[in-house]
């Protein structure tokens, strides 16, 4: 017995729509594979059911599309695509042919038009195709997979007692994996589709329940699922749509090892997508890992760049003059929106919070080493607008969807550009206005010329003491702390 979607006329109508080159093989590559390699992986596939992952139907609207319009459309979106026989957009969330129950999650949460990685994404996904997809956090593709992934689900055969999940995506953090789990939870509702969320930091007992009892989505961070499966808590005999989000953060994690431990034990004929926002040799090396023939769709350039709707601010002082300016600076923005402060390490994250605490802030902080019930009260205070303002290392840093965040400042500026794009990123988000400051030291001075580009290229004013420091010409001393002075004020942090 299967759950069929309401667009086909009978069940086995699906059967006649496999997509070509099912079968990846172990060590999959971007090129179409040979006769050899393609009857190598079938031998892998011996005695696992065939499954349905094609459930595209282009609509009248989009299939009378001419190449120029297609292009015209992908040039104002900023969509840029490569891969052999990409599908075209879709303009309209009915050109998508998603089933009903699908539409009208898209109704009741009250979208107008698809993003951009969503119009050329679910044509990709809805094929059965393995996806690249490269686009900034915030641009709507955790819908980009999961819509088509509920698709998947209720096209294949019902678990049976022991089975393993359907669909599992890997995410690098405990937040991010619990904000996907609750866009799956809505938008799997209407199916009777079921998810859980594994992470480490949390007694497993509620996860192995969730898990013996069966689900058919698994989000999960790398570690706590590998304790899961040697555990014998779950398997992956099941999955064949498989998710990677935020790749690139996973790399930058360490989790490169894990990753390839899990997806060894995957059928190599699944559907895979790869999500990140950046597309370093590293991140491109592991696509080739794990993806066959893909498509690949980015979202504006690859070339490291900051959302427009925020306004950038560096601020040049000295580290002994970061606690004052931050001080200032809140005095003047401080009219009860929500501030997010990064800081490099924990322990500065506890000491700038408790200094704030004591000066009169409602401060609070969320690090790695707070338990997962103190993290998930931080966030809860912060979502509120009951605590405003909220220190964090980069474990927020990257899948953090808080609402309305207005200011980010960097009080330490973090140690790679593309960090310091995906912090300021938790502001200015689906559509709305941000600003973020950055705290710009000596120590930093090698990021100058990099930086420089960013702020350009996004419109930005480049202070003459930046520009200096970008041409290779050391910080200002003489004369630095009195510029700066106004920022001091009695008050002082060691």
């Amino acid at each position: 017995m299967s759950r069929y979607d309401g667009r086909a006329a009978d069940a086995g109508s699906y059967r006649d729509r496999r997509s070509e080159g099912a079968f990846g093989g172990g060590s999959r590559a971007f090129a179409a594979p040979s006769k050899g390699d393609a009857s190598a992986a079938a031998s892998e596939l011996d005695g696992l059911p065939r499954f349905e992952k094609n459930f595209y139907v282009e609509s009248p609207a989009v299939a009378g599309m001419t190449e120029e319009e297609v292009e015209a459309y992908r040039r104002r979106r900023e969509i840029t695509v490569e891969g052999r026989d990409v599908p075209k957009p879709v303009f309209e969330f009915g050109d998508v042919g998603f089933p009903e129950y699908v539409l009208q999650e898209i109704t009741k949460a009250g979208f107008v038009e698809p993003t951009p990685i969503q119009s050329q994404g679910w044509p990709m996904a809805l094929r059965g195709r393995d996806l690249i997809g490269i686009a900034e956090t915030g641009s709507g593709k955790t819908l980009a997979y999961l819509l088509p992934a509920i698709v998947h689900v209720n096209a294949q055969p019902i678990l049976a007692p022991g089975d393993g999940p359907i669909v599992l995506v890997l995410a690098p953090t405990r937040e991010l994996a619990v904000q996907i789990q609750q866009e799956a939870t809505k938008f799997g509702a209407s199916s009777k589709i079921k998810s859980t969320c594994i992470y480490g930091g949390v007694p497993k007992g509620p996860q192995v329940r969730d898990l013996q009892k069966g689900v058919e989505i698994v989000i999960a961070t790398p570690g706590r699922l590998i304790d899961m499966i040697e555990s014998h808590h779950t398997n992956l005999r099941r999955v064949t749509y498989l998710v990677l989000d935020e790749a690139d953060r996973m790399l930058d994690m360490g989790f490169e090892p894990q990753i390839k431990k899990i997806v060894s034990q995957i059928r190599p004929d699944r559907q895979t997508l790869y999500w990140s926002a950046t597309w370093p040799k590293e991140v491109e090396q592991l696509a080739r890992n794990f993806l066959f023939d893909p498509c690949k769709v980015t979202i504006g350039s690859e070339d490291l760049k900051a959302n427009h709707a925020i306004v950038q601010h560096v601020e040049i002082l000295s580290e002994s003059q970061k606690y004052n300016k931050l001080v200032n600076l809140l005095e003047d923005i401080m009219d009860g929106s929500r501030i997010l402060i990064f800081m490099d390490t924990k322990k500065g994250c506890d000491q700038i919070t408790r200094q704030l605490r004591m000066d009169g802030w409602p401060a609070l902080s969320i690090h790695g080493d707070k338990s997962q019930a103190e993290r998930d009260w931080v966030l809860s205070e912060f979502k509120s607008g009951k605590s405003p303002i909220m220190t964090a290392t980069d474990v927020a840093a990257r899948g953090l969807d808080v609402k309305d965040v207005k200011y980010v400042i960097n009080y330490d500026f973090p140690g790679s550009l593309e960090d310091y794009v995906h912090r300021i990123g938790r502001t200015g988000r689906a559509g709305a206005k941000g600003t973020a400051y950055s705290f710009f030291t000596a120590a930093n001075a090698r990021f100058a010329k990099e930086l420089i580009s960013i702020l350009e290229e996004a419109g930005q004013k480049v202070s003459s003491e930046l520009a200096a420091m970008g041409r290779g010409a050391p910080p200002p001393s003489s004369g630095y702390r009195d510029r700066y002075r106004g920022y001091g004020g009695g008050r002082s942090w060691s």
